[in-house]
């Protein structure tokens, strides 16, 4: 596990675009373990979860889970269970992403079942405020992401700085074994350098790759500055 949490790190979130589903999901998939190869830098794709096992069985690069539900073995149709989710080639999984929030108390139970399990957890915060929480649930990252920035275009490293900087600074007081993440607009290398030279060890993105007319190499420039 602790290669998977190796930094600097790129966390590529497929989320449900055409350009990252099926097929094209192993496309980019492919795509992203190249460029691992080639630049030495931990990448890491999460796709949807019924693609979850194809492209664990096709490429080496870590495979995480978008989401798994706070839910034991048992009666909960309809619900992603964390221990099938790594039975089909997850090593991690994303826990409270803006577009799925979840409970703090669910959060927990989720954080705490990957970890007796061997999977790496990263919380998505939105502020300082809820990242000094998610960090005492003790997740192996937390990834900051201002909602009204993603998909902006605009990087947070930039437009809100002190937001990445007073989250490390505060989660670093709290928990110094968990590492942080910058996400939110983030797309170039320009992007990373700034976001890594706050503090972060790492990104998580989606469209500024996803819907690249080339999106190698677009990863190919967002890790060309570190």
């Amino acid at each position: 596990m602790d290669n998977v949490k190796r930094t600097p790190i790129v966390i590529l979130n497929f989320k449900t675009y055409l350009e990252s589903t099926g097929n094209n999901a192993l496309k980019l998939a492919m795509a992203s373990e190249i460029v691992a190869e080639e630049t030495g830098v931990n990448i890491i794709i999460a796709p949807q979860s019924p693609d979850i096992y194809k492209l664990s069985n096709e490429v080496k690069i870590p495979v995480f889970a978008q989401h798994v539900d706070a839910v034991d073995a048992g009666g909960h149709t309809g619900s992603s269970l964390i221990e099938c989710i790594k039975e089909a080639g997850a090593v991690g999984c994303l826990v409270n992403h803006s577009e799925k929030r979840m409970k703090l108390a669910d959060m927990d139970a989720v954080v705490k079942k990957a970890a007796e399990i061997s999977m790496v957890s990263v919380i998505c915060t939105n502020n300082i405020e809820t990242s000094a929480a998610a960090s005492t649930l003790k997740p192996d990252f937390v990834a900051i992401e201002p909602p009204e920035l993603i998909g902006s275009g605009i990087p947070v490293s930039k437009a809100e700085p002190e937001i990445v900087e007073g989250t490390v600074d505060i989660i670093h007081g709290i928990n110094p074994k968990i590492s942080v993440l910058c996400g939110a607009g983030i797309s170039t290398g320009d992007d990373m350098r700034a976001a890594m030279d706050l503090g972060a060890e790492g990104v998580l993105l989606a469209s500024g790759i996803i819907m690249a007319k080339d999106p190698k190499e677009a990863l190919l420039n967002l890790v060309s500055k570190i």
